[in-house]
């Protein structure tokens, strides 16, 4: 590690899985967080030259988060086609999910995944991610009372989501 700045072999050997935690968190399954791993990592190689040494876990959350969101736009935009009814014949199952799937209950990543994206992703943030709420808002671009409010009443969302699911 040169002047504090990683390789981008580096980021992808000591940062990937948890490059891949936040994604699988935002995502809700496999796929789409290996999808979102890996365009996080193409936009890692194109802007490491202007890395700023600092929280480089930040960063990484700030990239991927900033891939969900672009790829959540782009989806609204975008309606896809449904897959066969039997798509085992078109695409193969994929491998069970990393570790990331293993360290939530099915059915609290149940719960995450159904959170409105503007209350997940903040949740997923500050609480997989371990950023700061002042770190939040610089990746969202929103002020530090809205990410509070959006993590309370997500918070709020999750409990009654997994209170109900308990009844």
């Amino acid at each position: 590690m040169a002047d504090g700045i990683p390789t981008w072999e580096e980021v992808a050997r000591d940062y990937g899985r948890f490059l891949y935690t936040v994604a699988y968190r935002l995502a809700g399954n496999d796929d789409d967080a290996q999808d979102l791993v890996q365009e996080a990592l193409l936009r890692v190689r194109r802007g490491l030259e202007r890395y700023e040494p600092g929280s480089l876990e930040g960063w990484l959350a700030r990239i991927v988060t900033n891939v969900f969101l672009d790829d959540m736009r782009r989806r609204k935009r975008r309606p896809t086609s449904a897959l066969p009814d039997d798509p085992d014949r078109v695409v193969p199952p994929a491998p069970a999910a990393d570790l990331a799937s293993r360290e939530l209950p099915a059915h609290l990543q149940e719960a995450l995944a159904a959170l409105p994206q503007d209350f997940r992703v903040p949740v997923v943030l500050c609480d997989v991610a371990d950023q700061s709420y002042e770190q939040i808002a610089t990746t969202l671009g929103v002020p530090v009372g809205t990410v509070r409010s959006r993590i309370h009443r997500g918070r709020r969302l999750l409990r009654t989501t997994l209170a109900e699911g308990a009844a």
